[in-house]
C-alpha cells in the first residue's frame, strides 16, 4: 500500500496524486507508507476551534482565546493569525493587529471534555498514548495492524474522519520513524492536514533553522548560529566529535536529531515534568503584600491539583513579568517534595522578596520536576509539611462536598 484516499478511504499500491475511486486529491502518499508506525496527532487551534463550533455564527470572523486588559492570547484561529495574532501575544498587540476579532475568555473545563472526547477515540485503536497537553499527544500503533483491520497510517486517516465526524473538531496528524519527525510531519500541512516523513529525512530536515530541533530555545539556538550551526544541515555535517566537546551530551542528541534519529519511545506512563498557575493583573502591582495577595490564591489553585493528582516536588518556581514583558523566574529546591499551599506560599515569598521594588504585571508559581507523592521522602509525613497537608487535604474534601466557598483562607480575604 503505497496511497490512501483521505475521502473514500481507498487503498492503492501504486503512489497517485488522484483517487482512482472517487477523484479526489486528498490522497496521502508514500513509498513507506504501510510500514509507519509512529503518529503525532495535534488538534488544530483547539481552544478557539471549540468555540467556534460551539458558536457557529463566529465561524468566518477571527476569534481570540484569551482576554482581559492585561492579558495573553491564549489561542487564536486561523483566520485571526493571518492578521498576525499567535499564542502567548499581549492581548493590546493583538487587538491592534486584528480590531475586529472576537475575543472569548477560556472554558477549559469545555476543552478537557473535548480532548477527553478525542483521545477516548484514539485510545480505542491503542494504549501507547503520550499527551503533551489538552490538545496533542504522539501514538505508537506498532503492531495493531491486524486488531485494528489495516495499517497504522489507514487507522489515523479513519480515526482522523472519525473525530471530524463525532466532535466537529479537525486535527492534524504527522506519520514517521519516530516522535521527532512525527511531531515535524504533523506541522506541515494545518489544519485538517496528515504528513508523512520516511526515510527522506535528512534531506527534509536539511534547510531547516536549529531552532526546530527539540530542545533547542531562543537562547542556546543563537549559541548555535553563533558557532556556525544556523540549520540542522549544519549540524548534521558537523564531527560528532565537535559537537559533543562544545555541548556535552546535548551535542550527540542533536547529531542524531539532525539526522533525524530519536530513540525515544512512546510512553503513556510518562511523568510530568512541572505544573503551574499564574494570574495576569489589571494594573501594575509594586507592593509586597499586593503581589502576596495575588500569589495565594495560585498556590491554593496548584497545590489542590498537586492533590488530586498524587504528585509532589520539591522544585519551586516564581514567574513575574515586568511592564516591559520581560520574564523573571527564580527557583528553589526545598529539603522535601511539597504538595500544599503553605509550603508553595512561603517559597514563593521568599523568591519574590529580592525582586521588590519595581512594578509587575504577571505572577505565577509552579513545581518542577514533580514526582508520585507516594515516592517522596519519608520526612514528608514526619514534619510541618505533613500536619498542613493533613489540614488541607481535609479543606479539600469540605469543598468537594460544600463547594469552593466553604472554607476561605484568612489570607485570602481581601478587606
Amino acid at each position: 500500500m503505497k496511497s490512501i484516499c483521505r475521502d473514500c478511504l481507498h487503498t492503492d499500491d501504486r503512489k497517485v496524486e488522484r483517487c482512482p475511486a472517487c477523484g479526489s486529491r486528498r490522497v496521502l502518499a508514500h513509498d513507506e507508507l504501510a510500514s509507519l508506525t509512529i503518529a503525532h496527532l495535534d488538534c488544530d487551534a483547539f481552544y478557539a476551534s471549540v468555540e467556534k463550533r460551539d458558536r457557529p455564527e463566529l465561524r468566518d470572523v477571527p476569534v481570540i482565546v484569551g482576554g482581559g486588559k492585561r492579558g495573553v492570547v491564549t489561542t487564536a484561529c486561523y483566520i485571526a493569525r493571518l492578521y498576525g495574532v499567535g499564542s502567548a501575544q499581549p492581548m493590546f498587540k493583538a487587538l491592534k493587529a486584528c480590531p475586529d476579532a472576537v475575543v472569548i475568555k477560556p472554558d477549559f473545563a469545555k476543552y478537557k471534555a473535548a480532548s477527553a472526547q478525542i483521545f477516548g477515540a484514539v485510545r480505542e485503536l491503542t494504549p501507547l498514548v503520550q499527551p503533551l497537553s489538552l490538545d496533542e499527544a504522539w501514538i505508537d500503533l506498532s503492531g495493531t495492524e491486524r486488531l485494528n483491520g489495516g495499517p497504522p497510517a489507514l487507522q489515523l486517516v479513519r480515526l482522523q474522519k472519525r473525530i471530524e465526524a463525532e466532535t466537529g473538531l479537525t486535527v492534524s496528524i504527522g506519520l514517521a520513524t519516530n516522535r521527532f519527525l512525527a511531531k515535524i510531519a504533523s506541522e506541515l500541512d494545518k489544519p485538517r492536514g496528515f504528513s508523512v516523513i520516511g526515510s527522506e529525512a535528512p534531506a527534509l530536515l536539511a534547510p531547516k533553522s536549529v531552532r526546530v530541533l527539540p530542545g533547542v530555545g531562543p537562547v542556546f539556538g543563537q549559541t548555535l548560529i553563533s558557532d556556525g550551526y544556523p540549520t540542522v544541515g549544519d549540524l548534521a555535517a558537523a564531527d560528532v566529535r565537535d559537537l559533543v566537546r562544545r555541548y556535552g551530551e546535548h551535542g550527540l542528541r542533536l547529531h542524531d536529531l539532525a539526522h533525524g534519529r530519536d530513540a525515544r519511545a512512546v510512553n503513556p506512563g510518562h511523568e510530568r515534568k512541572g505544573m503551574s498557575a499564574e494570574t495576569t493583573f489589571n494594573d501594575d502591582l509594586t507592593a509586597a503584600a499586593d503581589l502576596e495577595a495575588e500569589l495565594w490564591p495560585l498556590c491554593e489553585k496548584l497545590a489542590a491539583k498537586a492533590r488530586r493528582d498524587g504528585v509532589a516536588s520539591r522544585v519551586i518556581v516564581l514567574k513575574l513579568r515586568r511592564t516591559d514583558f520581560r520574564i523573571v523566574t527564580r527557583r528553589i529546591t526545598l529539603p522535601e517534595a511539597v504538595q500544599t499551599a503553605r509550603a508553595l506560599f512561603a517559597a514563593g515569598r521568599d523568591l519574590l522578596r529580592p525582586e521588590l521594588g519595581r512594578p509587575y504585571r504577571l505572577i505565577g508559581i509552579g513545581m518542577a520536576e514533580v514526582m508520585e507523592a507516594a515516592d517522596a521522602p519519608s520526612a514528608l509525613f514526619e514534619s510541618a509539611e505533613a500536619r498542613a497537608l493533613r489540614t488541607e487535604t481535609a479543606i479539600d474534601r469540605l469543598r468537594a462536598k460544600f463547594g469552593a466557598a466553604a472554607v476561605v483562607a484568612g489570607r485570602a480575604l481581601k478587606g
